[in-house]
């Protein structure tokens, strides 16, 4: 990665702030977008010189545009776009659904993905070449209790990803999704505090450290990915984390 550029969104935390300084310690130069300044601009000072932060809304596709325009800009180029951004709250049954709350969670876990594409794309083709990497989820394909919005948006995510290598990767664009299974972010701390389902009755220990998908992106970038395109990996099997080298 000595000299790539990354950008990842939702990088303030979780996954996303593992991923800029697993790819940071790779040598890559890392745009990390995030609706909060504050942590990004903290993430992006103590990375150094190799770091950027972009204040951006996933879900307004001019912002996108412009930080990918940004990012560009100040390192010459994006080899890698990681669409990490996403949100699960709040945890409601379709009966009692907010509509405003419900529409928001697919501006962002859905659209955010294809605007994301959509301003990459463009650099990526004129470069010859790049990686589009998706963070999904097994609710991508099981129906979780009071998920409609998370399932239903992570399901067109990972649709996206699929279209996105059939129209692409003739053009050097290796698209993949990660499914990585429950990790310990913030975000497991609002499904446990819903008390809603069998995801929030597991208990804390399960759930893997963000260092793990983090780590699962960087190898993904790499050959030793090439069979997955076009696909999701799943980071809940033994054979994926042995040949990432987490076991």
């Amino acid at each position: 990665m000595q000299g790539k550029t990354v950008l990842i969104t939702g990088a303030s935390r979780g996954i996303g702030a593992e991923a800029g300084r697993v790819f940071a310690a790779a040598g890559a130069n890392v745009a990390l977008v995030a609706r909060s300044h504050d942590q990004i601009d903290a993430l992006a000072a103590a990375l150094g010189d190799r770091a950027i932060a972009l204040a951006c809304d996933v879900s307004d596709f001019a912002q996108v545009e412009q930080a990918v325009a940004t990012c560009v800009d100040h390192f010459g180029g994006l080899d890698v776009l990681i669409g990490n951004a996403g949100v699960i709250d709040p945890i409601f049954h379709l009966a009692n659904a907010d509509t405003e709350a419900w529409s928001k969670a697919i501006d962002i876990n859905l659209k955010g993905i294809f605007y994301g594409m959509r301003a990459a794309l463009p650099i990526m083709r004129a470069a010859g070449g790049g990686s589009v990497l998706t963070i999904s989820s097994g609710a991508a394909s099981n129906p979780v209790e009071a998920w409609s919005h998370y399932c239903t948006s992570k399901a067109g995510a990972k649709m996206l990803t699929e279209c996105l290598h059939l129209e692409e990767a003739h053009n050097g664009i290796r698209a993949m999704g990660l499914s990585p299974g429950t990790v310990a972010t913030d975000m497991q701390r609002s499904i446990k505090a819903s008390g809603i389902n069998p995801v929030s009755q597991l208990d804390w220990d399960v759930h893997i450290p963000a260092d793990w998908p983090a780590r699962t992106l960087l190898w993904m970038c790499s050959d030793d990915a090439n069979e997955f395109l076009g696909t999701e990996i799943s980071l809940r099997l033994e054979d994926i984390r042995k040949r990432v080298g987490l076991i």
